[in-house]
């Protein structure tokens, strides 16, 4: 049973995850896959991990139109009206606003009262809080990750603040983005309660080369972005209002639509119209009450080949087969995946990513597969 009514989760997963092919295809991308052998897809695992501080009914799932059937099948007590379907692929600002505009055509509904035997007090926009997370994170320590989401609901719920969840990096990773924080600068910040180990956020940086990396390490300032939002409803209105204009503008059309019979109709018409921008470049670059919760709970951005081969359990050579019987002779460092009931031989070959999946090979180093994409791109897949 979850805790408080007010809580919302907006999960995005309209991603085609086309750096994990073979394995991840268009026709079901790597949030819907099962990639541990746990029975439990990415997704699943995520709306998982939200249950005991969000209900059920109060989770959105963001997604490509074609993806809708699936998510109802992975998450069969989910309603359709919660699966927010995009007609064209925006980045994550647009799937933000969208989810907004419905979460506050919901509370404005009153579909939501803060004390039913008190009828005349309807949910204010401030107190709903809203936790914005993506489908392919994985989380070691579950319940040491919701204390942290509960702190930040808390911190967003009395301050007019944007929160983030910054990782405290464990080495000079080159795949993430960064966030510089500012330990001395909260002291003079006018935060009402919890803000012990929340602060301001100095400034986001794009993913390193591995020199830089290095010394954002080395500092002790800067933490892993880890693309989880944490806000309430008026704050996160407020911002798109200020910093995105245009995309406001859009949602603010809808205001009497969305929520409605006739949402998928103007959905269909007028997301597209939304401009392709991220909401860190649109709004987290750009607003001035931006905080960082700095966190250490075993996450991973399950991004490359790369990220899951680190998280695997290896041999004494530093090897990894995952789904089937692989055995490694004069190898190391490899990362081997093939369809279950498979068998392999790796010999004679180091640092390397062999995956088959469905009629179709990838052998790559994995020093060069961020180049991934780009060779699905020559296939058309």
């Amino acid at each position: 049973m979850a805790e408080n009514k007010n809580n919302y989760c907006v999960i995005m997963a309209g991603g085609i995850g086309s750096r994990f092919w073979p394995y991840s295809r268009q026709e079901k991308p790597k949030q819907f896959l099962d990639f541990f052998g746990t029975g439990r897809s990415l997704l699943q695992m995520t709306v998982d991990r939200f249950r005991p501080i969000v209900p059920i009914e109060n989770v959105l799932i963001v997604t490509n139109v074609a993806y809708r059937d699936i998510i109802l099948e992975q998450i069969p007590d989910m309603q359709p009206e919660q699966i927010l379907c995009e007609p064209a692929r925006r980045n994550t600002a647009p799937c933000i606003a969208y989810a907004t505009a419905w979460i506050k055509a919901r509370v404005e509904s009153e579909k939501l009262i803060v004390d039913r035997s008190r009828l005349d007090e309807s949910l204010k926009l401030k107190d709903v809080r809203i936790v914005v997370a993506a489908s392919d994170h994985l989380i070691l320590e579950e319940e040491k990750f919701r204390q942290t989401i509960r702190q930040a609901f808390e911190f967003v719920g009395e301050n007019q603040a944007i929160c983030t969840l910054g990782m405290q990096p464990t080495r000079p990773e080159t795949g993430y983005g960064y966030i510089q924080f500012d330990e001395l600068k909260i002291k003079n910040e006018k935060l009402k309660i919890n803000s012990d180990g929340i602060f301001p956020v100095k400034e986001f940086k794009e993913k390193p080369n591995l020199e830089t990396a290095k010394k954002y390490l080395e500092s002790g300032d800067y933490l892993w972005n880890s693309g989880i939002f944490i806000w309430s409803l008026s704050t996160i209105q407020e911002a798109l209002r200020e910093h995105m204009p245009e995309v406001d503008a859009i949602f603010r059309k809808g205001e009497g639509i969305i929520g409605t019979n006739g949402e998928r109709a103007w959905i269909e018409e007028n997301f597209p119209k939304c401009p392709n921008i991220s909401i860190d470049y649109g709004v987290m670059e750009k607003a001035k009450n931006v905080y960082v919760l700095p966190s250490s709970f075993g996450w991973s951005d399950l991004g490359t080949w790369g990220s899951l081969y680190e998280l695997s359990e290896k041999d004494t050579e530093g090897n990894v087969g995952l789904h089937s019987k692989t055995v490694f002779h004069e190898a190391k460092g490899n990362i081997v995946v093939l369809e279950k009931g498979k068998t392999a031989i790796v010999q004679g070959v180091d640092d390397m990513i062999i995956v088959e999946e469905k009629g179709a090979l990838l052998i790559c180093k994995k020093a060069e597969e961020q180049r991934i994409k780009e060779w699905t791109a020559e296939l058309g897949n």
